[in-house]
């Protein structure tokens, strides 16, 4: 059997994706440069993707023309190669909520340190975020065309998108988003684990959104009773830490000061 035969036939079987120690042990009597060789003639031929050094994946007849697959085909694959937690998160979990409004070009991937090396020449559509640890209790998980994914429930995505929106496009692009991502959220209990994953500035910034920007009462109010309950003493912060630090304009209740417009895209 050789190298092409056996990814044919991981292929066959439903296993895409494979590492590099998983040839070399597949084939003991070949050296590390001829089985390098070997796939990297399938990479050229555009019979393998390359995600990431030392893990491959056959690329499916559909994706076949461009030579490009989408992460949300061996993500999962990926990170138990890494050995890291993960959850898909941000605009991408919004898409799997159905509230992305524009799908990213991005795939947006949050896992622990240390950060990946980042090659201009691989993973371009992988795009990564770090915290110090993963909320596996807050993730949920979806079925793909080879195994699942883990992703952000709606609450913490709501809390991610406003956490980090300077890499999403901003705290106007977050209010689009969470527009219509409140149809999908219950922040009931969020002051006993959740917030525990956030900053509470990222707490008022949401309540100050929800409330005040769309206009969603109920849920502000769900926001408000939780955050106090989770924090006694709740300093005043900058709406948008990227924007002049400027103190006029105060919004009492959720002690923000209000130094950026928020204007959200009309559904």
């Amino acid at each position: 059997m050789t190298i092409a035969d056996w990814v044919r036939h991981r292929d066959m079987t439903g296993k895409p994706c494979f590492s590099f120690a998983e040839v070399r042990e597949a084939f003991p009597m070949s050296s590390d440069k001829t089985i390098a060789n070997s796939l990297s003639r399938l990479v050229s031929r555009k019979l393998l993707a390359l995600p990431a050094k030392g893990f491959y994946c056959v690329i499916p007849s559909q994706y076949a023309l461009h030579g490009v697959l989408p992460p949300s085909y061996y993500v999962n694959q990926l990170m138990t190669y890494c050995g890291k937690p993960y959850y898909v998160g941000l605009l991408s979990a919004a898409v799997f909520w159905g509230a992305a409004h524009q799908r990213p070009q991005q795939f947006s991937v949050m896992t622990v340190p240390p950060k990946f090396q980042r090659s201009k020449n691989r993973n371009n559509l992988l795009l990564w975020f770090y915290r110090q640890s993963i909320p596996e209790k807050f993730l949920l998980e979806k079925n793909t065309e080879t195994s699942s994914v883990k992703y952000s429930n709606a609450e913490l995505t709501a809390l991610d998108l406003v956490q980090f929106e300077q890499h999403i496009g901003g705290l106007s692009r977050a209010a689009t988003v969470l527009s219509e991502l409140l149809e999908n959220t219950e922040f009931n209990g969020a002051s006993n684990e959740l917030f525990s994953y956030t900053t509470l500035p990222t707490i008022q910034r949401l309540g100050y959104i929800v409330d005040i920007i769309l206009e969603d009462k109920v849920q502000a109010d769900v926001i408000y009773r939780e955050m106090t309950k989770y924090r006694n003493k709740i300093q005043y912060c900058f709406l948008s830490n990227s924007h002049k630090r400027d103190k006029e304009f105060a919004n009492k209740r959720w002690r923000v000061y209000v130094n950026v417009e928020i204007e959200p895209d009309d559904i």
